[in-house]
């Protein structure tokens, strides 16, 4: 796995437009690096399980050339596109079951106030 430089940490803070002490620097380096060695980690773990983590694991075999491209795949959300299909309803219906209707609209309890 590659080692983030004290560059890439200057750098990582500028484009985060975060002010770092040059004594804050190895302590930041040192943190960033254990978090892509526990990334790197569970990539490796999820390589070795059957099914989708597998999978994933095997089809992104890029994913070691460069140390911030870490990426994990999950289906948790996804969106699903499907066509909007115009369903007509009877407005009537529907008002019939509210205590108070007026002219095809929900007549409810005035909460704003014009002063």
């Amino acid at each position: 796995m590659a080692k983030i430089t004290r560059e890439e940490v200057l750098k990582l803070a500028a484009l985060s437009k975060i002010d770092i002490l040059d004594t804050e620097i190895e302590s930041i380096l040192k943190q960033l690096q254990d978090v892509l060695s526990y990334a790197q980690r569970v990539r490796e773990i999820a390589g070795g399980l059957p099914g989708e983590a597998s999978i994933v694991a095997k089809a992104m075999p890029d994913m070691k050339s460069e140390a911030w491209d870490v990426k994990i795949a999950s289906n948790k959300n996804v969106n699903v596109f499907r066509e909007d299909v115009i369903q007509r309803t009877d407005c009537k219906e529907i008002l019939d079951q509210a205590p108070e209707s007026q002219d095809n609209f929900f007549v409810v309890p005035k909460i704003i106030e014009n002063k």
